[in-house]
């Protein structure tokens, strides 16, 4: 029986892992950009770790500078990096913003405040205890959270990371896919095409998409129409994966090479109420998904992005793509019972179908950027109608 999209996509996404199950690792933290943590971080130190000062200027006692003008000897100066020292009463040390401040010092006064004057310094400015001084564990202290559980991590929480020392983070493990496609006609980009023959572009989009949704792509292989060599390359692979996305070979006519290998296995190959991408297949080999899409472009295309997308999305801690209301900017037409999704791009106007309705017009597809979707009821629309947009 003919499943709706809705229908196909809960099976779908129920049949891949969740996010527990695909565990955690640690990883180095310079990698990490992206990534989900796994469990907190908390601090293994002070920040900032030791009293510093925020300004370049003249650590000075507060109580010596509370009648300004004043003139104080200079005792010597203190740089990012060197060991702390001690300031003598009625001096003041000159000092570089990040260094340590001079044990008996409790403020900063900054150097536009002042005038060097050889060995001693005029302060025209005073200052309150504290003043431009950075206190140790003022940022964050010792055994404080620093990045909680489940946070994506961008580059704010990779500095804050590294500057707590941390070198490695736990992160949740990716999804690890493989993708296989199949057809006797299709060869690599480069290779000259033969009679019959034309270039593979779905192992390309498909590992792309993948990489897109923050999966991992563990191998790219193509089979021709022998469902021994397919079953043989995929039992290659699945060891190794969470999940397998095949294209081609899934209709009811001849040289069916993914139905024919794994419906005896308990594959589940029918059509689901859409166009393009009708004829679909589901297989759970050895625990793991194999999710089989039709071989033509679009139809590859579009079935990876209606039904593996949110389930990736969803495992790798990324937000929901929303559809958004769009209005038509020409009339069109739909066949009866199927969910049709045409290309479109969005305009001032509205949206615009930038090709027909064929699944082997790929690079008209290039010129779209959304998914028109035409419930399955509707057998047409007038321009202005409004309509249910995907972003590609």
């Amino acid at each position: 029986m003919t499943r709706t999209v809705a229908e196909h996509l809960r099976i779908v996404s129920a049949a891949l892992p969740t996010a527990a199950g695909l565990g955690a690792e640690e990883i180095d933290v310079r990698s990490a950009l992206h990534r989900i943590t796994a469990s907190d971080v908390v601090s293994p130190v002070d920040l900032p770790v030791f009293r510093n000062s925020q300004m370049d200027g003249f650590a000075v006692r507060a109580a010596d500078v509370a009648s300004v003008p004043v003139r104080m000897p200079v005792y010597g100066i203190v740089a990012a990096g060197d060991a702390p020292r001690d300031l003598p009463d009625g001096t003041t040390i000159k000092i570089m913003t990040g260094a340590p401040v001079p044990n008996g010092a409790d403020c900063i006064v900054p150097v536009e405040d002042t005038v060097l004057g050889g060995a001693t310094v005029t302060i025209n400015r005073g200052r309150s205890a504290g003043d431009f001084v950075r206190e140790p564990g003022s940022d964050v202290r010792l055994g404080e959270l620093l990045v909680p559980a489940g946070q994506k991590l961008g580059i704010q929480h990779i500095a804050a990371l590294a500057a707590a020392g941390i070198r490695t983070v736990r992160v949740r493990r990716r999804v690890h896919a493989a993708v296989i496609t199949t057809g006797a006609e299709l060869v690599p980009a480069g290779t000259p095409l033969g009679p019959g023959q034309i270039f593979d572009s779905n192992s390309t989009a498909l590992a792309t998409g993948i990489l897109t949704n923050e999966a991992e792509v563990i191998a790219v292989k193509h089979c021709v129409d022998d469902p021994r060599q397919f079953l043989a390359m995929l039992r290659s692979v699945i060891k190794r994966v969470d999940v397998v996305f095949t294209s081609g070979g899934v209709s009811m006519g001849d040289f069916e090479v993914v139905r024919e290998a794994l419906t005896p296995l308990g594959g589940w190959f029918d059509h689901v109420g859409m166009q393009p991408g009708g004829p679909q297949g589901l297989t759970i080999l050895d625990g793991v998904p194999v999710i089989s899409f039709p071989g033509n472009p679009v139809s590859t295309l579009i079935s990876f992005q209606i039904f593996a997308r949110p389930a990736l999305r969803a495992l790798a801690g990324l937000p929901p793509v929303e559809s958004e209301t769009a209005t038509l900017c020409s009339d069109v037409v739909s066949p009866r019972d199927k969910r049709q999704y045409l290309r479109g791009r969005m305009t001032d106007a509205g949206v615009e179908v930038v090709s027909g309705p064929g699944s082997h017009l790929i690079a008209a597809m290039a010129r779209a950027d959304v998914l028109i979707e035409i419930p399955a009821e509707v057998t047409g629309l007038k321009a202005g109608s409004g309509v249910q947009v995907w972003p590609l």
